[in-house]
């Protein structure tokens, strides 16, 4: 192609007329003009960049009060993105051919030169600036509305994706805790570990949570943590404060103890604890107190009641005897049915408390119980009733209606509230006693079992877990004696001592050392299932009297009665405490 100069070739004007540009002519200029050319066109270039930059400027603080843009799909597989990828506003498409130019220009090396399609979107890029806006929806090209260069969806990206949020470790202040993790292998942040939180930090986050944190940082081995957040905790706990602070204070010592285990082979100092007259005597004061306890027990003397009644001869087997306040009430119920019956022969009822020899709460109560069979045949005798008190010391495999004394006639009762709990499973021993007990139970052929358990899995369960049931458990448990006992009461701190030595034992130990294995009520149907029992459903001559007991010593609504399968569960507000069944 001739030019003026050899070597050179004529450069194509951007500035060209529509009918130059219609029959493709080439403006041949003199390097003067083409000098001339190219200062005009840096101006225009200059010009349209300020005119983008006080219009964008406009729309950022319009926008300013929106929310941002969804992000785009920048797909991978393709370097090109469409006009329609992005909002329909003219101010939309002037920033997409603003980045595109300038991203160009910007990797466009040592030439100073604008290329043809650079001139080609300075064009439109001028023509667009000018249209007024209810014209640009039909006014884009296709050089506007597709874009291939790698800087275009590179820019694009940037803008319409939301920023990151700063990494957790840059904003989290030196002693602030991490939230709980959503599993128990997940690693609990070690910025506790430096120094003890401040107790602004643990009244951001709730103590239970904080309990919670530090039970999955001991099961992940994060001790510093843990101890960081102990620290804080120890300050939380008081006996005599809200719910919230007594559950820390009771479910704190098991805590301490996961972190200080006792040395293997020694005796745990929680069973010795947890088998004290102290301990039994606790347990007696929660059961007569706590409704959701009392209430289940009630519903098991009615359970055998009415599976016995008509029947001159009566035996019944405790396996958990205890402090004997169970029958207190069920003499009481006896009496009352004999009074409202006068015509009616009285009948003969033996008790037999059954101890396993092997057991550490008949080790340290056993002496104690002909004590207490003694104290109930004087009280049935001044009812008017006649009952005798037996003690027989067999482990369950050992059991059978002769070393029962099991006679011929009797109307055969077994009583098992809050008995399972305290014998091993197959987790502790392969012989499983538990189960061993219920097939020995079931060989015997008994009109009622009346079972009574807490509704909680202590069990099986893995620390962490294990852990968190309990402080559901617990936590649910002390609200409700807010309704039944004085903050301050001297009973009440009996029972706050008791639940935490339950708790030590029930979530701190393993193995043989953890003498309570609590289980949900789904678990003891299947073993009952397992053991050949059927569910015999509480009838309305059972349920109503245990609603009548509630309706008579409920000072707060949130105790419910939930019938459910012919069980009854004994609830603080929405939380399930015992629930209480009867099989045969």
């Amino acid at each position: 192609m001739a030019s003026g100069f050899s070597g050179r070739c004529g450069v194509q004007s951007p500035i060209a007329t529509r009918s130059e540009a219609g029959t493709g002519a080439i403006l041949k200029r003199s390097l003067t003009e083409r000098e001339r050319l190219q200062q005009q066109q840096q101006m225009q270039l200059q010009d349209a960049l300020r005119s983008v930059k006080q219009r964008t400027l406009l729309a950022s603080s319009a926008s300013s009060h929106l929310p941002p843009p969804p992000p785009v799909d920048l797909s991978s597989g393709s370097s090109s993105l469409t006009s329609s990828n992005f909002p329909a506003s003219g101010f939309a498409r002037r920033r997409e051919m603003f980045f595109s130019v300038t991203q160009t220009a910007a990797g466009s090396g040592s030439d100073n030169r604008p290329s043809a399609a650079i001139q080609d979107r300075l064009q439109e890029l001028e023509r667009q600036l000018f249209l007024d806006e209810d014209d640009e929806e039909d006014a884009v090209s296709a050089s506007g509305s597709a874009v291939t260069t790698a800087e275009w969806s590179d820019a694009m990206q940037q803008l319409t994706s939301p920023p990151l949020p700063p990494p957790a470790a840059a904003v989290a202040a030196p002693n602030q805790l991490s939230p709980s993790p959503t599993n128990s292998s997940s690693t609990v942040s070690s910025s506790a570990s430096s120094s003890p939180p401040s107790l602004s930090t643990a009244a951001a986050a709730s103590s239970r949570q904080m309990l919670l944190d530090t039970a999955v940082a001991i099961a992940d081995g994060n001790v510093e943590a843990a101890a960081g957040n102990l620290a804080v905790l120890k300050r939380a706990a008081n006996h005599r404060g809200d719910a919230e602070q007594r559950l820390t204070a009771v479910m704190l010592p098991a805590l301490v103890s996961c972190m200080n285990p006792p040395p293997t082979g020694n005796f745990c100092p929680s069973i010795a604890e947890l088998c004290s007259a102290e301990h039994f005597a606790a347990t007696q004061v929660l059961y007569e107190l706590s409704p959701c306890f009392k209430l289940g027990l009630i519903a098991a003397n009615l359970a055998i009641l009415e599976a016995t009644k008509d029947h001159p001869k009566i035996h019944i087997l405790d396996f958990q005897f205890g402090q004997g306040g169970q029958y207190l009430t069920f003499l009481h119920a006896l009496a009352e049915r004999q009074r409202l019956r006068p015509t009616a022969r009285s009948p003969v009822i033996r008790i037999t408390a059954v101890a396993d020899p092997s057991s550490p709460f008949t080790r340290n109560n056993g002496g104690n119980l002909r004590a207490v069979g003694h104290q109930i045949e004087k009280l049935a005798e001044r009812a008017g009733l006649a009952v005798r008190f037996g003690v027989v010391h067999r482990r369950p495999a050992d059991l059978d209606a002769a070393a029962l004394g099991c006679e011929p006639g009797e109307a055969l009762a077994v009583n098992l509230a809050f008995a399972l709990a305290r014998i091993p499973d197959e987790s502790v021993s392969p012989s499983n006693p538990r189960d061993e007990l219920l097939r020995r139970v079931r060989a015997l052929r008994p009109r009622v079992v009346a079972m009574v358990e807490q509704e909680i899995n202590t069990s099986t369960a893995a620390f962490a877990a294990r852990f968190g049931e309990a402080c559901a458990h617990y936590g649910a448990l002390l609200e409700s004696l807010d309704a039944t006992m004085a903050r301050d009461s001297a009973e009440r701190a009996r029972v706050e001592a008791w639940l935490a030595r339950r708790a030590v034992n029930s979530v701190a130990t393993e193995g043989a050392d953890r003498v309570e294995r609590c289980e949900v009520f789904g678990k003891w149907r299947a073993r009952m299932g397992m053991a050949g029992f059927d569910p015999l459903p509480f009838g309305p001559a059972m349920i109503e009297p245990v609603k009548a007991k509630l309706a008579s010593v409920r000072s707060n609504p949130g105790f419910t009665i939930k019938e459910e399968g012919g069980r009854l569960g004994f609830a603080w507000k929405d939380r399930v405490l015992t629930v209480a069944s009867s099989w045969r």
